[in-house]
């Protein structure tokens, strides 16, 4: 299984203003947008814009290349899977500051979301990640060079029984706007491999 990312499979959320030319899609974020449920802060965010497309596979990866031009604490960019707003999980380098930036994910599990990361320089503008499912399982790992990839976490989610929705999202949580750049969007065999 093999096959790309093509507009005309995909579901629309939030409004996200995004133009798409060819297999590229280019975010313009929106300000005071997010996603968040209840976790240490106590505020539900539900409103950050995204695209997804269907996937009935119990087995596959997705994979994308997202570059980024944050420039305001939180700004962040790159995978997500929704299922509702109260499950979901993303993953992104979240922008904190000239000096460094947050490469994590989180997970949302009956509106709980739970927030894992990594620091890493703020020079960095680009980034590979690759999501793979086995059932309700999920591996998340990132590239710099799209080639070697490195594991991020593996997490589960509840609800992810059957079909899943899986895209990219871009939102900007403070009173901010940026470009994001998707491409390289592709959805193949599970990379994953089974623990024996």
């Amino acid at each position: 299984m093999r096959r790309y990312f093509l507009k005309e499979n995909l579901k629309y959320y939030n409004s996200p203003n995004i133009s798409i030319v060819d297999d590229t899609l280019e975010f313009i974020t929106k300000p005071n947008t997010d996603l968040w449920q209840n976790t240490y802060y106590n505020f539900k965010h539900d409103n950050a814009p995204f695209v997804q497309m269907n996937i009935c596979e119990k087995y596959f990866s997705f994979t994308v290349k997202v570059k980024y031009f944050s420039k305001k604490r939180f700004d962040q960019a790159g995978i997500i899977l929704y299922l509702d707003s109260d499950n979901w999980l993303k993953v992104s380098v979240e922008y904190e500051n000239d000096n460094f930036q947050r490469l994590g994910s989180v997970v949302t599990n009956n509106a709980f979301s739970d927030w894992a990361t990594v620091d890493i320089s703020s020079d960095i503008t680009e980034m590979y990640y690759r999501l793979s499912r086995r059932e309700n399982d999920f591996c998340i790992e990132n590239s710099i060079d799209g080639v070697e990839f490195k594991q991020m976490r593996i997490c589960h989610l509840t609800r992810a029984c059957n079909e899943v929705n899986i895209g990219v999202y871009a939102c900007s949580p403070e009173d901010s706007s940026f470009k994001a750049v998707f491409s390289n969007m592709i959805i193949s065999d599970c990379l994953w491999m089974e623990h024996k």
